[in-house]
């Protein structure tokens, strides 16, 4: 594969997995300024980044159960479908935080029950949606629609948090949900444009413990998949600073109360970074070191994150969490695309769905960790010891598996036969491909 300088842009020809990028990127500026306007709305009534931390525990149960259950309802019925209701349910319950928001109720409780929904919802969706785009591109153009996928996600990451930074103090919390659910309403036009997606297998025509637990043995005897996953939790449980990021703004840098560009500029560092690099994807999309990409991207983002912890002018704390933004897309280019390489298209839901459990979960374990460790430590100490143990501990997982640091996306037999097996399926023996030389290496964390 030529090496290209910048993003490549082929799989947007294909009108379906165009209209599919279209509404993602509708989706995400809406998304991202319910991301901002959550734990900012919770810190503003309690004051502490410990409820703020509970925010992402409230989600994790559900994001969970709907990881799981959702990938193998994806695995059994038309994904166009299962995007519509779950988009649907989405917009939904940002319409009830536009309400509660509206009516004044300074409730943590009911804030929390929120974000257990939409987390759920969140996840059944995330699961169908990495299931389809296999669907919809051919395999020499997965890694490159992967990484035009992300883009979107973070250009909303970008443009949400800096008008969230402009509206909340003249509009509010209120106005920022309803944006979300305006823009979650529109994309269900452009889903229901996509073509039918139905099983391309026959057998099953239900979701259930046995499929799950199906999926769960596929996934047991692929080594490359249980270290990347691995790789990625490090990445987001130990060295993600997201939950201190309102007492970052406020304590360090000085941020009013409520919102500030401080706390704009710093949600969108991370988003920026991420975007810039997808802008270049074209120089790493076609690495087929796979292991040893991802091994870099996880020290990349610790490193920049501890020093984005030491940081005391806001141009430098910006400048680090572009940094590790830059470095967080080429974790995500290349998770995704191992996962949707690695396994074939009736087990593809489950992965998806576990993957939404690795890619959502951890996070919303760091948010947790980081609340109280900054409410505890302070936020140099939970930021900057965060990112070095990020480092340490990707190190000795990779000494741990050294073969994963060699391992190549044109030899996947290279960790051991181990690797490679055969797990029972919806539609019966499911077995791991010999070779995948036909498809391309390498992209969310999203």
């Amino acid at each position: 594969m030529p090496t290209r300088l910048v993003a490549d842009l082929r799989p947007l020809r294909v009108r379906p997995y165009g209209r599919l990028w279209g509404s993602t990127a509708v989706t995400s500026v809406g998304s991202a300024l319910t991301a901002v306007a959550v734990p900012l709305q919770i810190y503003s009534i309690t004051r502490s980044s410990t409820y703020v931390g509970l925010a992402g525990l409230a989600g994790l149960l559900p994001l969970v159960i709907s990881g799981l259950w959702g990938g193998a309802v994806a695995d059994v019925v038309d994904r166009r479908r299962m995007l519509l209701v779950t988009n649907g349910g989405m917009a939904l319950t940002s319409t009830a935080l536009c309400v509660q928001a509206a009516m004044g109720l300074h409730s943590v409780a009911v804030l929390l029950a929120l974000v257990a929904v939409q987390q759920g919802l969140f996840g059944a969706n995330t699961a169908v949606r990495g299931a389809v785009v296999p669907r919809l591109v051919p395999p020499e153009l997965l890694a490159a629609a992967n990484a035009l996928q992300s883009s979107v996600l973070y250009l909303g990451g970008i443009v949400g948090p800096l008008l969230a930074g402009v509206l909340l103090p003249i509009a509010g919390f209120g106005t920022l949900y309803l944006i979300d659910a305006v823009t979650l309403s529109a994309t269900l036009w452009a889903v229901a444009k996509l073509p039918a997606l139905p099983p391309l297998h026959e057998g099953v025509d239900r979701a259930g413990v046995r499929q799950i637990v199906a999926g769960l043995g596929y996934l047991r005897r692929s080594r490359i998949l249980l270290v990347t996953y691995l790789a990625d939790l490090i990445a987001m449980v130990l060295g993600n600073p997201a939950a201190l990021l309102p007492q970052v703004a406020q304590e360090t840098f000085g941020g009013p109360r409520g919102g500030g560009p401080a706390i704009g500029l710093l949600y969108a560092a991370i988003p920026v970074g991420a975007l810039g690099a997808v802008a270049l994807s074209g120089t790493f999309t076609g690495i087929r070191r796979q292991g040893a990409a991802v091994t870099t991207a996880v020290c990349a983002w610790g490193l920049a994150v501890a020093a984005f912890g030491l940081a005391r002018s806001l141009a430098l704390a910006v400048l680090f969490l572009v940094l590790a933004g830059a470095a967080l897309i080429v974790l995500s280019v290349f998770r995704k695309t191992v996962l949707q390489e690695a396994v074939t298209d009736d087990v593809r839901g489950r992965m998806q769905g576990l993957d939404v459990i690795v890619a959502g979960g951890g996070p919303q374990l760091g948010y947790a960790l980081h609340g109280a460790a900054g409410a505890a430590l302070g936020t140099t100490w939970a930021i900057t010891g965060g990112g070095i143990l990020t480092v340490a501990a990707v190190l000795a997982t990779v000494l741990a598996f050294p073969a994963y640091w060699r391992y190549r996306a044109d030899r996947p037999t290279s960790l051991g036969a181990a690797t490679v097996g055969t797990a029972t399926s919806a539609a019966g023996p499911v077995t791991q491909p010999a070779s995948t030389t036909s498809m391309p290496s390498a992209p969310a964390s999203e």
